[in-house]
């Protein structure tokens, strides 16, 4: 069921790109929480993102591109701040399974 009709220009506000998890860490949060640096090109450079994303290692994660929503407001968990939502979708069981190109793609671009 579509939740709501809206206009093209909605999706234009938002700056979809793709990068690169560079770096995993152990977040500070109450509930278990990966701390990533997302490498999004020399355009946008590193942001913060946190989730809780424990179906993957973090081994998994290192060089893994993914497609991320660069221009939302930094949104506070816990003590962490995350600046960037990674896309994704879940799977049977209700983990997060990231959104990702097929093939590699230079860091930065947009998603159209």
């Amino acid at each position: 069921m579509i939740k709501q009709i809206s206009e093209y220009s909605s999706f234009t506000v938002l700056d979809i790109r793709v990068g690169e998890i560079v770096k995993v860490e152990d977040a500070t949060t109450k509930k278990p929480t990966y701390r990533m640096t997302v490498d999004f090109g020399p355009e946008i450079g590193t942001k913060i993102s946190c989730g809780a994303y424990r179906n993957y290692k973090p081994e998994e994660l290192i060089g893994k591109q993914i497609i991320g929503v660069v221009n939302f407001a930094a949104k506070k968990m816990g003590p962490e701040i995350s600046e960037v939502l990674i896309l994704g979708v879940p799977n049977s069981a209700g983990e997060t399974i990231y959104l990702t190109p097929q093939t590699k793609v230079d860091l930065g671009v947009q998603v159209f």
